[in-house]
């Protein structure tokens, strides 16, 4: 398992749609079972918010055995609390070094990148954003959970304003998850928005798009308060 969090990340790149020189950077982290190619496709739309972004999806650090192409950031074989604790830690690791690898290839300042992650890939997003020793200016968590809150209070070191997007009819990963989320990172001071979604299962869907293409080019403004 340890060298698993270790793991070189990579996946497919897109932008910046502008065809200018990198200002931003923009982590898309794929769900279970999936790749960086499942949402890599979002970059195109995203673009026209942020133009001077490069959009990058990695591939998580571990094979999934379900699926033939499909990865996942840490395994789901035990839904135990504790191992799921273990687990998200070490695909941090993995996370955190692919972030600071990234920043330094494009020449990018500590803080010019958001997070986005959906499902599995927003527990880590999240789990990594409020651990992040410079924190990013956004992170976008799509049909996720927050893992271990009752560590979140002695842990986090970054409050970057959080949009929390979940379908009401979500069967995967239920809508609670995301409102507990919401509580809690409430009341750890973070910035927070839910944008919960009526008729929605596990998927993202315009009205979320919609959303965070303006949480993102908030984020990247200088200034502006996310509310």
């Amino acid at each position: 398992m340890a060298e698993w969090g270790n793991t070189e990340l990579d996946g497919p790149r897109w932008g910046p749609a502008s065809g200018s020189a990198a200002k931003q950077l923009v982590v898309l982290c794929h769900g279970l079972g999936a790749d960086g190619n499942d949402l890599i496709d979002l970059a195109p739309y995203w673009s026209r918010a942020v133009p001077d972004a490069v959009f990058v999806a990695p591939h998580a650090p571990e094979p999934f055995a379900m699926t033939p192409h499909g990865r996942q950031w840490f395994p789901i074989d035990n839904l135990d609390p504790a191992t799921m604790g273990a687990g998200v830690r070490l695909a941090r690791v993995a996370l955190d070094r692919f972030l600071d690898a990234e920043l330094a290839r494009l020449d990018l300042p500590a803080d010019a990148y958001a997070l986005m992650g959906f499902s599995q890939g927003a527990m880590t997003a999240l789990f990594t954003g409020l651990r992040r020793q410079v924190a990013p200016r956004a992170i976008l968590a799509f049909s996720g959970a927050l893992i271990e809150p009752e560590s979140l209070p002695k842990e986090i070191t970054a409050r970057p304003p959080v949009l929390l997007v979940h379908g009401e009819e979500d069967p995967v990963v239920t809508v609670s998850r995301s409102r507990e989320a919401e509580t809690v990172l409430r009341a750890n001071g973070v910035p927070v928005q839910g944008l919960y979604v009526p008729k929605l299962e596990h998927g993202i869907e315009d009205a979320g798009l919609s959303a965070g293409a303006l949480w993102l080019q908030k984020g990247f403004a200088t200034g502006v308060e996310l509310s």
